[in-house]
């Protein structure tokens, strides 16, 4: 399954843009409030040169890149977590994703209708930490109250649900984000299920050009040490079908930052990429950084991981060095690994298992 993110702001920030800038995906983009209203989502391609390296190497008769799924969710509100615009709607849709990219304005273009009187990155940033801040308290309020009705059975992980769940009132009555707060595994497990908005990793998005961006909300953000990119989105949704030389004479960056969003995704969700590759395809796989060789198998084949025997491992680099698997296995550069082995973004495995 792809990973899930979800693209949001107030409106007329540049989403929907950006949206299909990744997707080439068309779509309303008129410029008025909520021209998005039931959420767009499209599946978009990682770019890896790796994958195509080790087709060329392997000569594979297909490659398969990861996937990120990115959903463009209704521009937000003042009042969205109390049905304000069209809020609970698309509150709603946010809960499903694994990360938020949040579109913040900083260009400054009066053609673009602004729905706030001025240009403010930080009071916008505010603006949507509060909403889902709200929503995610009312959440939690109204789950403090069935359990509690529960708790006279003196039920011990009753007890501690409510324990966390009070933690995690008085984190938000406090106006804390709990990405940015600390909880223990058992908490962590216990919070998965309750889909809170506020808990989900964010990159911030700082639509404009760079000397559109005051210093002091880059010192913001570098000093609460956010995960943030600036890029002018509409430059990119210029430049994305665009040849190179296309881009070098229109004066456009020669590198496009689009790539860089999708692979700080990866980054901020602690993803990595391992690769199988043979004659058949090459295909690249995603992975959480810590998990080992025989979950990487499960990722492959369920029964990879229930079966697993051992991992034949080489990296990417010194398998397209040694420019094969016969001159690699001929160098000992072939690992054999157990299922403990940790993986390595980059690496490149065979399982072997008793399926």
């Amino acid at each position: 399954m792809p990973l899930h993110i979800g693209i949001v702001g107030l409106p007329n920030v540049g989403k929907s843009t950006l949206f299909q800038t990744l997707t080439k995906k068309e779509i309303d983009r008129s410029n008025y409030p909520f021209c998005t209203i039931d959420p767009n989502i499209g599946v978009v391609i990682v770019p890896d040169e790796r994958v195509d390296k080790l087709t060329d190497l392997t000569h594979s008769l297909k490659k398969i890149y990861t996937t990120i799924e990115f959903v463009d969710i209704a521009g937000l509100v003042k009042g969205a977590s109390k049905g304000e615009g069209l809020g609970n709607q698309f509150l709603a849709n946010i809960r499903e994703v694994d990360a938020v990219v949040y579109v913040l304005r900083g260009f400054k273009n009066d053609k673009i209708l602004n729905i706030q009187k001025t240009i403010d990155i930080l009071r916008d940033k505010e603006i949507l930490d509060t909403e889902m801040a709200l929503k995610d308290l009312a959440t939690v309020e109204k789950k403090i109250d069935g359990l509690e009705k529960k708790a006279k059975t003196n039920d011990k992980e009753i007890n501690f649900e409510i324990e966390t769940i009070k933690k995690i009132q008085t984190h938000l009555n406090l106006g804390k984000i709990l990405s940015e707060q600390t909880f223990n595994e058992r908490e962590k497990k216990l919070l998965k299920d309750y889909q809170l908005l506020t808990l989900k990793p964010r990159l911030y998005l700082l639509n404009g050009k760079e000397e559109e961006i005051d210093k002091e909300v880059i010192d913001f953000f570098e000093k609460n040490q956010c995960h943030y990119i600036i890029m002018d989105i509409l430059t990119e949704f210029d430049g994305a079908n665009l040849s190179l030389e296309e881009r070098k004479a229109f004066g456009i960056s020669e590198e496009l930052k689009i790539n860089n969003l999708i692979k700080k995704t990866y980054y901020l969700l602690n993803i990595i990429t391992f690769f199988t590759t043979g004659p058949d395809e090459t295909r690249a796989w995603t992975i959480k950084k810590g998990s080992t060789a025989s979950q990487a198998g499960g990722v492959i084949h369920s029964d990879f991981e229930k079966y697993f025997i051992k991992a034949e491992v080489i990296g990417s680099d010194k398998l397209l060095e040694s420019n094969g698997f016969a001159k690699a296995r001929e160098m000992g550069l072939i690992r054999i690994e157990g299922k403990d082995y940790v993986i390595q973004d980059g690496d490149v495995i065979e399982i072997k298992s008793g399926a």
